[in-house]
């Protein structure tokens, strides 16, 4: 876990695979506890330390999730998540080419409570909620391909169901199709790019992940879309440090 961007109301964490988000049955630490412990520190904040995540991301996935560092923070964010006001952009590497390099996606997805699994279909079902998304190629090597997604609803498994639905199951999960898992557990899916309007300043907040370590192939592929000017070139850097907004007496609205 690293963090790439705080203020006096909102961080946002640069998630690893493997990690969690909130606690759950395996008694794992989670990233809202790591990130407490983070503010403790760096911040001088003893004692209680307030931190709540504002949404999730899947423990196999890589990327950034937002939280909040006070109640004002939490709730404003919160609306803006269910407002659709926060936009989201991942990338997800894949075998199988896409049928078309750009398209749309709308399916009806259907989360199942055994297994852990989402139910895909080009239909309505009972219960289930419409989910869309926008894909497009913006990286290729001779096997695999790089697709960046905008989210234009929030689901459960929705990117790994909706792909796998379409014949390309992201690269290590096998619980959507893939053929065989990654030798880290991860999925090749990153919260890549976040954008929204800061709840209290209402100044532009834009971040961008770092690539995810490991695997050779995000940075091959990366690579790719920078040669393509699909991606800037800063991203083969190694960042800096984390984006620190101005002290708190801006943030008092």
């Amino acid at each position: 876990m690293e963090i790439v961007y705080y203020d006096n109301h909102v961080i946002i964490a640069n998630k690893e695979a493997g990690e969690l988000v909130q606690s759950d049955c395996t008694g794992d630490v989670p990233l809202v506890e790591m990130v407490r412990e983070w503010i403790r520190v760096t911040c001088n904040k003893p004692g209680n330390v307030f931190c709540n995540s504002v949404h999730r991301i899947d423990r196999p996935t890589w990327g950034l999730v937002v939280l909040a560092r006070t109640s004002k923070g939490l709730s404003r964010m919160s609306q803006m998540f269910r407002n659709g006001q926060v936009h989201k952009t991942y990338w997800a590497i894949v075998k199988q080419r896409p049928p078309k390099d750009e398209d749309t996606l709308v399916n009806y997805v259907l989360p199942q409570q055994e297994g852990n699994f989402t139910q895909c279909a080009t239909f309505p079902m009972p219960g289930s909620q419409k989910a869309i998304l926008h894909y497009k190629i913006i990286g290729e090597s001779d096997t695999y391909h790089l697709l960046e997604i905008q989210l234009m609803t929030g689901r459960k498994h929705q990117i790994r169901t909706q792909l796998a639905t379409i014949g390309c199951p992201i690269k290590g999960d096998v619980k959507y199709g893939f053929q065989r898992g990654n030798d880290d557990r991860s999925i090749c899916l990153q919260s890549h790019r976040i954008e929204f309007e800061h709840p209290v300043s209402h100044k532009q907040v834009d971040v961008t992940a770092p690539l995810p370590t490991g695997d050779p192939l995000w940075r091959i592929l990366a690579a790719d879309a920078v040669a393509r000017g699909n991606a800037p070139s800063s991203l083969l850097d190694k960042p800096d440090g984390p984006m620190i907004a101005e002290p708190e007496t801006q943030y008092e609205a």
